[in-house]
């Protein structure tokens, strides 16, 4: 486990005046989950496309991208936040090129039409989508928005832990996606609460196999959904996080950005995701070059 990395994040998490006591220079936790008596989840029933409302603040690092030109929620992709003032996102969510101005981001919200008291709302100061993106095959498609000022922690805005290379993925079961995208295949419309799902990790060799992607999945992707199909993310979860728990406590990594895949839920076509786990050194380089420079 590459602890000086995460120490990294964490300590990025706090350059900003203030910030560090707020967020307690803790990732991955959810502290409204620890008000529940138990998560009530039902694995056998688990609409995201076949998952359930996320229970409030249950994934407090995922964000909400707005545009004002789209109807309804003005949900355009998702995000994570990473620091107290960078999100993780794809890069294919500012396919073409939009006028970063008119996006706003949504932190800390379950329901978008009732955000609630702890949710924040931010600008984006600085997109960064990476060099090599290819918008044609959704290679790289990896991207950091800068927010135009560091959020302030509560039990609803929470940092996110980012995977790195020496994390065992074959260790993690535990592993969930969530986002406001379309709750059916081929409907254009967000759901209007956080809606989650658990998945399982598909080896990305037989993702790549006749039958199923046959070849087009990248290296640097991951696999994660059923063979069967049925649960799956789909349109407005673009670059939502796909999360596993650590196998020895509480906390969750983001392994995974969503990405792309054929349709919603279908069979032998999960959905594909940006490994975290990959693009590690990118992440820390873009987010602060000096403090990495010094790290190591």
């Amino acid at each position: 486990m590459n602890w000086l990395g995460l120490l990294v994040l964490l300590t990025l998490a706090g350059l900003a005046e203030g910030t560090w006591d707020n967020c307690g220079g803790i990732c991955g936790l959810r502290p409204m989950v620890y008000e529940y008596e138990y998560m009530d989840h039902d694995n056998g029933t688990t609409r995201v496309v076949g998952g359930a409302d996320a229970k409030l603040g249950a994934w407090p690092w995922i964000v909400s991208l707005k545009h004002p030109a789209i109807p309804g929620t003005r949900h355009l992709c998702g995000g994570s936040l990473i620091t107290a003032e960078w999100v993780l996102t794809a890069a294919h969510c500012f396919d073409p090129i939009r006028k970063i101005g008119m996006v706003y981001l949504v932190i800390g919200a379950t329901q978008l039409t009732k955000p609630g008291h702890g949710a924040q709302l931010r600008r984006i100061k600085k997109l960064v989508r990476h060099e090599h993106y290819n918008p044609s095959d959704k290679s790289n498609d990896i991207a950091l928005l800068q927010l135009s000022k560091p959020v302030d922690c509560n039990p609803y805005v929470q940092l996110a832990c980012v995977a790195d290379p020496a994390l065992s993925l074959s260790e993690l079961q535990n592993c969930w996606v969530a986002g406001w995208g379309a709750t059916a295949a081929r409907s254009q419309t967000s759901s209007d609460i956080l809606q989650e799902a658990k998945v399982q990790l598909i080896d990305v060799q037989l993702c790549n196999s006749s039958g199923w992607y046959a070849g087009v999945v990248h290296t640097h992707n991951l696999c994660a959904g059923y063979p069967q199909g049925k649960i799956d993310t789909c349109q407005g979860d673009s670059g939502g996080p796909l999360m596993c728990q650590d196998e020895n406590s509480d906390f969750f990594w983001i392994v995974g950005v969503t990405s792309w895949g054929r349709g919603c839920a279908r069979v032998k076509r999960p959905g594909i995701y940006t490994s975290t786990l990959y693009f590690y050194d990118w992440i820390l380089a873009h987010i602060s070059p000096e403090t990495i420079e010094n790290a190591y």
